[in-house]
């Protein structure tokens, strides 16, 4: 099982490498000139952003970009039972209008609602979620955003813990008091 193992490593190691050099037009292979991405995905809205600076003939090209207020919402300490409703306001700071494709939460306990119809560039709106509160402990969830913005997806999160209510307490009935004669 090892020497599978390893040879299945080997060859795709391999593979890579030749998959890795460029062929010139008379056959002969020439060294990689590949340019590497080092900053493993956490500026592709800055990368398309220039893509469509540079795609109008050096015009800014006209596209969406949503800009959240806060990515957070922190209940706090709540009750079971308690309101589990929030709001995430955001703003279309792009100069196209802004269509937001999709709205995914991490777990069926928390349920997304945003505005189907296309906000307009300046123009803000929000998105409502509603996390079921009868369940105790922990709430630590995330919604991500789909749009045809320049920054396609965003990520937005909802914390905070529940609790049982106390219990009430009825004032106990006094018994009468009896008259000493």
């Amino acid at each position: 099982m090892k020497k599978v193992i390893i040879l299945t490593v080997i060859a795709l190691f391999v593979a890579f490498n030749a998959n890795a050099q460029s062929t010139t037009d008379n056959g002969k292979h020439k060294g990689a000139t590949k340019t590497e991405n080092t900053d493993n995905g956490k500026h592709n809205g800055a990368a398309k952003a220039d893509a469509a600076k540079g795609s109008n003939n050096g015009k800014k090209a006209k596209v969406a970009e949503i800009s959240f207020e806060s990515l957070e919402y922190d209940y706090g300490n709540i009750y079971k039972g308690d309101n589990g409703e929030c709001q995430f306001k955001f703003k279309n700071t792009g100069k196209a209008p802004l269509t937001i494709t999709n709205c995914r939460a991490s777990c069926g306990c928390t349920v997304p609602a945003w505005p189907k119809d296309p906000i307009a560039p300046g123009k803000t709106a929000v998105i409502k979620v509603k996390y079921d509160t009868n369940r105790l402990g922990t709430i630590n969830k995330s919604i991500t955003v789909s749009s045809d913005a320049i920054n396609n997806s965003v990520v937005l999160h909802i914390k905070g813990y529940i609790s049982e209510k106390p219990a009430e307490s009825v004032p106990a009935q006094q018994a009468p008091m009896m008259k000493a004669n």
